[in-house]
């Protein structure tokens, strides 16, 4: 019999909190932590407002290494873990080093090296790089700065796998603890806000000019933002064992590749769907007996129809009976740390039978024409919670929480 794996720590860092009673205190109030671009000038763009991570200090939460020393996500990333592990009540010593793991998702790793490069670069400066640059940069220190800082010297893994990232790596830690490798994962995702990530999406014309409205007839794009979330999982026994507060139960997850476009999703929503119907045919769940879908719902035009076409294709008409929001609404886009940071949402709707809102859904969409929990949370007991997440290249991964039932 498979191990059954739980959530029983939540750690966040956002534009709305960091931080997971002020995170869903402000969540719930439809809060927004979007706010005018103060990391780098925003002069020459289109656009100028996102969703970062103000007054965060990196000395708060990192102790043994040197902050300084530290990319900007690896600092949310470490944040976030210290958070998970502090609200599961377990200290980083709890276990023996080698059976406690990292695994963490990310779109875009320490991108800060690589516009301290550019701007020497364009300067004629490149006397001025270091070495340390080799050291800095690669997405996977992330993941290797989690664990040194925590001392946890299992499984270690940095997943590159873009605005699908956290739930892959969430993902790869269920495995790892069902197959025996680990009796503690902490997994999530980390991004921080970038020049090149903002210039990426605004010469795609995808960034909107003042807010996110996903599933708005009037939409008009998604906001960059920036954060962390990271979840502490373990088995079920062990929890219990300890008398751990668990907020829910992963049931199983699903991963597809439209295998279409490099940035275009499938005209069907044929990927996404596929995604969803291998996370309930692992789950041994039907489609009506999901509460609550955390959307993808960045606020773009194509995103939000090809989501809703990939819903109705799994849930048929029980597609109009399940609420649906998206956070990115609040968030912005948090890339790598999108669908970490929606886990920990979906973990929280199951356990406190709250769904929070889609905000700024004024105006209704013929072609998203489901429950969008328009701008109030709602009250309802969440059984079971999907959360969906779609990247570039076509990386479609959902994951399913739902209510431990048995001890």
């Amino acid at each position: 019999m498979r191990r059954r794996i739980v959530i029983t720590g939540i750690g966040v860092v956002t534009s709305i909190g960091a931080g997971r009673e002020v995170f869903w205190r402000n969540l719930l109030a439809g809060s927004s932590g979007i706010s005018e671009i103060e990391s780098f000038s925003t002069a020459g763009y289109r656009t100028r407002r996102g969703g970062e991570v103000k007054e965060f200090q990196a000395e708060d939460y990192v102790e043994r290494l040197n902050p300084a020393g530290l990319g900007r996500a690896s600092q949310f990333a470490i944040a976030a873990a210290r958070l998970a592990l502090e609200d599961a009540s377990l200290s980083a010593g709890a276990l023996a080093f080698e059976q406690a793991g990292v695994v963490v998702g990310t779109t875009s790793g320490e991108p800060q090296f690589v516009e301290r490069f550019n701007d020497h670069y364009v300067k004629r400066e490149l006397m001025r790089i270091g070495p340390e640059l080799a050291m800095l940069y690669p997405c996977h220190v992330i993941a290797a700065n989690v664990a040194s800082e925590l001392k946890f010297g299992g499984v270690n893994l940095m997943t590159p796998s873009a605005c699908a990232a956290g739930n892959y790596a969430i993902a790869h830690a269920f495995d790892a603890l069902r197959g025996g490798r680990a009796e503690l994962m902490l997994a999530g995702g980390s991004d921080a806000f970038s020049r090149i990530t903002f210039t990426g999406f605004s010469q795609l014309g995808a960034v909107a000019p003042e807010r996110c409205q996903p599933f708005d007839r009037n939409r008009r794009g998604m906001i960059p933002g920036e954060g962390a979330g990271m979840l502490a999982l373990e088995p079920l026994d062990r929890a219990l064992a300890r008398g751990a507060r668990i907020y829910a139960e992963i049931a199983g997850y699903g991963l597809s590749c439209d295998a279409h476009h490099m940035t275009a999703a499938h005209a069907e929503g044929e990927g996404a769907a596929r995604a969803m119907r291998q996370a309930l045919a692992e789950s041994d769940l039907l489609p009506e007996e999901v509460s609550y879908i955390s959307a993808h719902g960045t606020g773009t035009p194509t995103n939000d129809r090809l989501e809703t076409v990939a819903v109705k294709r799994v849930f048929d008409g029980a597609a109009y009976q399940i609420p649906i929001s998206s956070i990115k609404s609040m968030l912005g886009h948090t890339m790598g740390a999108a669908s970490a940071i929606e886990a920990a949402v979906c973990a929280l709707a199951v356990f406190h039978d709250w769904i929070p809102p889609t905000i700024n859904l004024e105006t209704p969409d013929p072609e998203c024409d489901l429950d969008y929990v328009p701008n109030q949370a709602r009250r309802r007991r969440v059984e079971v919670a999907m959360n969906n997440a779609y990247a570039f290249g076509g990386a479609n991964a959902s994951l399913i929480l739902r209510k431990r039932t048995w001890n």
